[in-house]
């Protein structure tokens, strides 16, 4: 499998217990790649001090992509372009996207915008 791009949406149905064995499996493959907005929206949640130590634990055990300024300038790039397709795309949602475009893969994503993005051909989904 590609780099596989998982948002916020996904991580929160993961964590509060749903089954999701392609994103074990994709764990274990080592497939996974955390964008660091997604980290600082998870960690965003009112967390217990236990639940917020596990969690940065296992977020720090996740390759983290690189955001150099030439990534942000891409970010900008895909929401100019998204706009011009008529699409309004959040800099946090255009970053998750830049980060699958970076990598050549994929985002796996309950929130629509993604879906709209990818039927303009701007991002690649994954369907579980």
């Amino acid at each position: 499998m590609s780099a596989l791009v998982v948002d916020t949406s996904v991580w929160v149905d993961f964590f509060r217990g749903r089954d999701l064995p392609r994103l074990e499996q994709a764990l274990k493959d080592g497939d996974v790649v955390l964008p660091p907005i997604v980290a600082a929206e998870l960690t965003s949640a009112p967390l217990s001090r236990a639940e917020r130590g596990r969690l940065e634990a296992f977020l720090r055990d996740l390759p983290l992509h690189p955001t150099p300024i030439e990534h942000w300038l891409r970010v900008g790039l895909l929401r100019a372009t998204a706009a011009r397709k008529g699409l309004t795309v959040s800099s946090p949602d255009a970053h998750v996207a830049q980060v699958a475009l970076d990598l050549d893969g994929v985002v796996w994503s309950e929130d629509i915008v993604f879906a709209r993005l990818a039927a303009k051909a701007l991002v690649r989904l994954f369907t579980a």
